[in-house]
């Protein structure tokens, strides 16, 4: 009818479609050329537990699943290494909005979902032989189950909480320290002395303070050695790894590791999950913000300063990074409900949403060209057509390459005095061998470093670069690998 106003009510998604879309977008993402790559840093050690399995490995569960699940079926090759990561990948998507919706509600809990389905780092994740995605998955879940369980007498929710705890705790024994915030915040809160006296008068509690006294008293035997076996390691073997890293003062060194994590979450994530968590704290759900913030600072704080003692990585974060999207999308769905006198009022909260899932876009692009790994691959290939038998080999990554050249023994690169060895007893036996060093192009100031020890000097006065091998990225991070010849003084006259 002319002239008449026909009110039409707002077109609402189901959050089942909605989730169903997203999972779909993650398996295509996390499957996306997940074989292309070759084995990189410690995915070789993945290779090498999942084959001979070992009961003293503090960390057996991933390679027991690849042991039992994909060697009887296919190769544990580049692609049968990351199809347990890649799927472990797809479920946390999933169960991270399951879980959360409890939390935070469906609106909040999906938008946090749509950042960790398009975050790189978690695709990356995904895309590593390793037990990474597998460590995040069950922690996006039994701290928060327990949660829900404890503050909503949950018995189901108490018991999932449970299972996953120790399921998480065989996956790596870092999944553990989320348990410390809580803990420490937990008995802040409720163990005073009045407050003791009722709740010692419950049976219940009592029961439960027991459990949790033998629970603790098994995980210190169980990881404290742990702990102190690893940084014994590193004592014994300074700059024990596989990798040549600049090494900086403490002080640098954890601003640097925080900066780092913060820049692989990206910096638009971590602002808005601090916002989120703000905001859960001065408004909705003082409890729940209290209990976030304690599962973020433990394990970072305890992580951080064991950097000053010994070398972290910031894959022992992990753990904490449900936190982070949990927080940003609860900012984000406070911004969908405020009135930006804007109509549609949804279009600056959603360029927002656009903004913070940009922030890792060139990463995620520069994912799918080398994934985020050196081609060892590819220089073993090429050496393997160039290296004489007697020729000798020195690589950052000596297991890596070893397993790609494997007619050839490869020596660890670490200072210019096993090189000029090496050299000068070719130059002795007379063969007509010669050395290769296969080493990392410097990528930014924080990473790997030839200058160090003066391995740089050395080579370029000795050695001739004969090879660069690698796929340039999009973002700041470039992995190429450089391959020198070093003739003896024979050779080179």
């Amino acid at each position: 009818m002319s002239g008449s106003r026909i009110d039409q009510k707002p077109v609402r998604v189901s959050p089942a479609l909605i989730l169903a879309a997203l999972i779909v977008i993650a398996a295509l993402l996390r499957f996306y050329r997940l074989g292309d790559w070759s084995l990189e840093a410690t995915e070789i050690f993945t290779l090498r537990d999942s084959l001979r399995l070992k009961l003293t490995n503090p960390r057996p569960l991933s390679y027991v699943l690849n042991y039992v699940l994909i060697r009887p079926f296919r190769p544990l090759d580049e692609l049968g290494l990351r199809l347990l990561p890649a799927m472990f990948g797809v479920l946390t998507i999933p169960t991270f909005y399951v879980i959360t919706r409890r939390l935070i509600g469906a609106k909040a809990a999906l938008l946090g979902t749509l950042l960790l389905t398009f975050s790189a780092l978690h695709v990356f994740y995904s895309q590593f032989a390793r037990y990474w995605s597998l460590v995040m998955l069950l922690c996006a879940v039994y701290p928060y189950a327990f949660y829900l369980g404890v503050r909503y007498r949950d018995r189901a929710a108490l018991s999932l909480g449970l299972v996953t705890a120790v399921v998480a705790a065989l996956a790596h024994p870092v999944s553990v320290l989320l348990a410390g915030g809580p803990a420490i915040w937990l008995s802040a809160t409720y163990l005073r002395p009045a407050l003791l006296k009722t709740l010692w008068a419950r049976r219940g509690f009592r029961w439960a303070a027991v459990a949790t006294g033998v629970l603790v008293a098994l995980l210190t035997i169980r990881f404290i050695p742990l702990l102190q076996d690893w940084i014994a390691m590193h004592d014994r073997n300074p700059g024990f790894g596989q990798f040549l890293n600049r090494p900086k003062p403490n002080g640098l060194k954890q601003v640097a590791y925080l900066a780092a994590f913060s820049e692989g979450v990206t910096f638009p994530v971590v602002l808005g999950a601090a916002a989120g968590i703000f905001l859960l704290w001065r408004g909705r759900d003082r409890v729940l913000g209290q209990f976030l913030t304690s599962l973020a600072v433990f394990p970072i704080a305890f992580i951080t300063l064991l950097s000053v003692r010994t070398p972290v990585s910031t894959f022992y974060l992990v753990p904490t990074l449900p936190v982070f999207f949990i927080g940003a999308g609860v900012f984000l769905e406070r911004m969908f409900e405020v009135d930006w006198k804007v109509r549609p009022q949804w279009l600056f909260p959603a360029v927002l949403t656009v903004i913070i899932l940009t922030a890792g876009a060139p990463t995620l692009v520069s994912q799918y060209r080398n994934g985020r790994r050196f081609d060892f691959r590819g220089v073993g290939h090429w050496m393997g057509k160039r290296v004489g038998h007697g020729d000798v080999v020195f690589s950052d990554q000596p297991m890596v390459l070893a397993h790609y050249l494997p007619e050839h023994r490869v020596q660890r690169l670490r200072r210019p005095g096993p090189l000029q060895q090496s050299l000068d007893s070719l130059g002795t036996i007379g063969g007509g061998g010669a050395l290769w060093v296969v080493a990392p192009a410097p990528a930014h100031a924080f990473r790997t470093a030839l200058k160090e020890g003066g391995l740089a000097r050395w080579m370029y006065d000795h050695c001739q670069m004969r090879n660069t091998v690698g796929v340039g990225r999009v973002d700041f991070r470039q992995q190429y690998l450089q391959v020198y010849r070093c003739p003896t003084s024979r050779q080179a006259r």
